[in-house]
């Protein structure tokens, strides 16, 4: 039974995406064993890319000479931000022993069932043309590294040991324009939430924006903090077969059914946690329908008001409560 979030782990079975490449399974082998070179240097733009269902097939074949890690986020999702700085940093600091494909799930639907998401963020890796899942959450940076080390050692038996090459003019900030600023600090209960997120320890999390929405309600970064967060803490320690294995036995069981959706919208399946919920909504009483509204507000902060998926949930809702 997979928990949610899962635990690290050493690398799991290995996910079919030849439906996904169109290519024959017999080709990475053929393929990793023709082109890898030992220590071979391989120029690229970057060390860091954004892949997409369309371009992917670009990750497969550079995995054949570099080991590449893919990270499956969300753009709503705080602690997808977190790990990101962290993998940004391992990744500068191997120097180009491997390459980070960021992927957002939401925009890029083929590639997050590929690589069986189910909840993001999400790490795998690419070695040879074939993916490994890694581990999911945001762990803290030295977990990072040493599930990033047993990679590359997987990497190397399967002689995959070349190393990125950045062109250093191409990385440069072309004349005449502005190198990018760097990002504002965190205020200070904002910083103590996301570090307290980091060590998986969110109720901490929960009290820190709590504290800063009691001090500033309109603190629409600590509200939207706080549903991101809360969701992370209703899912902790429980598992997909009990979620999803409750809800089905008992359709009408409204904490099963709040529990299947805050699932599926940590997956990113965002319209799918919005339908369960309305759908659920006339049958219910009038607690349990204040409880599933309550829910479904604290959803339109995690995805962001703006969504356009957002607009269309409100609308239903409001057409069931008028």
């Amino acid at each position: 039974m997979s928990q949610i979030p899962p635990t690290p782990t050493n690398f799991r079975g290995a996910v079919d995406l030849s439906s996904l490449v169109n290519r024959p399974q017999g080709a990475a082998d053929e393929g990793a064993a023709g082109e890898a070179e030992a220590g071979e240097a391989i120029e690229l733009p970057s060390l860091f890319f954004q892949g997409t269902d369309a371009n992917f097939n670009d990750f497969i074949d550079l995995s054949m000479r570099v080991p590449v890690v893919v990270a499956l986020s969300a753009s709503w999702a705080d602690p997808d931000r977190k790990l990101a700085a962290v993998l940004d940093r391992v990744t500068s600091d191997l120097a180009g022993r491997i390459v980070l494909v960021q992927v957002d799930v939401d925009a890029n639907p083929q590639l997050a069932q590929a690589f069986q998401a189910q909840s993001v963020p999400a790490v795998a890796g690419i070695v040879a043309g074939r993916p490994v899942q890694l581990f999911a959450g945001a762990l803290p940076e030295d977990q990072v590294r040493d599930v990033v080390d047993q990679l590359l050692e997987l990497a190397a038996q399967n002689g995959v040991t070349g190393t990125a090459k950045v062109d250093a003019a191409a990385e440069e900030t072309p004349e005449g324009e502005a190198a990018e600023p760097e990002p504002e600090p965190l205020p200070p209960l904002h910083a103590e939430a996301y570090e307290a997120i980091d060590r998986g320890d969110y109720p901490a999390a929960i009290a820190a924006y709590k504290t800063a929405i009691a001090q500033d309600p309109r603190d629409t970064m600590a509200i939207a903090g706080l549903a991101q967060v809360s969701l992370l803490d209703r899912l902790a320690g429980r598992t997909l077969d009990e979620i999803r294995g409750a809800a089905a036995a008992d359709p009408s069981d409204r904490d099963a059914q709040l529990a299947v959706a805050d699932l599926d919208l940590s997956g990113g399946h965002v319209d799918d946690a919005f339908d369960r919920l309305l759908t659920l909504f006339p049958t219910l009483d009038a607690a349990g329908k204040e409880a599933v509204r309550a829910r479904i507000l604290e959803y339109f902060e995690i995805v962001g008001v703006d969504d356009p998926r957002v607009g269309k949930a409100r609308a239903r809702l409001a057409s069931l409560l008028y």
